[in-house]
């Protein structure tokens, strides 16, 4: 049975684990690009038996799964995969398993770009690389307010470091519990003085119908000129075009960015240009720890799969 490994980027899925197990029974192929096209794709994975996607980077649809007649089981990672049609998976008899997740890699990436953008750090490292010396006056964080747009693991995790750091948290999301946010220290504010009063927005809200583009231009538009809004959620938690405009016109400090709409992102997109934008590309789980846990434990669900054991089925996401 034919293992196809899809997206890795850095060619490291074998070394992030120990798939001797599987050699003698299986054919492992990695692919290292990201293809898009469906047509392509399909091509390429016909003859597979197990997938294993990263994260949400390729969509496995309904369609997809049904041009591919040899596939019999999707060894994905993290909580839960918005990308695989899990519906149709159940229609044609796939299998499908998932993998712990680790918090801390995202959250230590959202305060590296968090620091990055109210330091000036790029700017200031390209100057002395230039020969230059303290080129700008970087902004403090101490003393000013934080706020957490859903104060789910991800939020909470964040909100320690505000803490520490000196910082007044405040959160807001739909469904959010005064007392639980008062439980972690976080004052449970409405969403329009969130976005009114915070000096630094960070967004960990999970992506749903509901969710998409839940923060546009008018939340952004209640933002203080200096404030600066940071995401390593998801990129349509934003409206893109609003965000843009709004950076554009100098309306908010800037955007402190790790994930985006379409990715990888297009090599002429603004954000790769635009002055007031700090972005990195989605890596927030691009870590060590996180990249041996994931394909350690997709070998280990290949194996039990193939002998027949219970797998490693979705888990509940965290809470927003």
């Amino acid at each position: 049975m034919k293992i196809s490994i899809l997206d890795d980027y850095q060619n490291v899925a074998l070394a992030m684990a120990d798939w001797d197990r599987l050699r003698g029974r299986c054919e492992i192929e990695v692919w290292t690009d990201h293809q898009p096209d469906p047509e392509i794709l399909a091509d390429r994975l016909k003859d597979t038996g197990i997938l294993c996607p990263m994260r949400e980077r390729t969509a496995i649809t309904r369609d997809l799964m049904q041009r591919l007649p040899k596939l019999k089981m999707i060894a994905s990672n993290s909580a839960a995969n918005a990308a695989i049609d899990m519906e149709a998976a159940a229609e044609l008899g796939i299998a499908v398993s998932h993998t712990d997740y680790l918090l801390y890699g995202t959250t230590e990436l959202t305060w590296g770009l968090i620091l990055a953008a109210i330091r000036r750090l790029p700017q200031e490292m390209a100057s002395f690389r230039a020969g230059g010396w303290q080129g700008h006056v970087g902004q403090d964080i101490h003393g000013r307010r934080l706020g957490i747009v859903g104060l789910g693991n991800f939020g909470k995790a964040v909100a320690r470091v505000g803490q520490a750091f000196g910082m007044e948290v405040a959160a807001w999301s739909a469904n959010l519990d005064p007392a639980h946010a008062a439980e972690h220290g976080v004052a449970a504010v409405p969403k329009e003085e969130l976005f009114a009063t915070s000096d630094i927005i960070s967004v960990h809200m999970k992506l749903s119908p509901r969710s998409w583009g839940m923060i546009g231009a008018a939340e952004l538009g209640l933002m203080k000129p200096s404030a600066w809004i940071v995401n390593a959620s998801r990129g349509p938690l934003i409206d893109e075009a609003a965000l843009v405009a709004a950076l554009r016109a100098g309306q908010i400090a800037g955007a402190a960015l790790d994930t985006f709409d379409a990715e990888p992102l297009a090599a002429d997109h603004p954000f790769r240009t635009l002055p007031n934008v700090v972005a990195t590309p989605h890596i927030g789980f691009v870590t060590e720890d996180t990249y041996r846990l994931f394909y350690g434990q997709m070998a280990e669900s290949i194996a039990a799969w193939l002998d027949g054991v219970p797998i490693r089925t979705v888990l509940p996401a965290p809470a927003a």
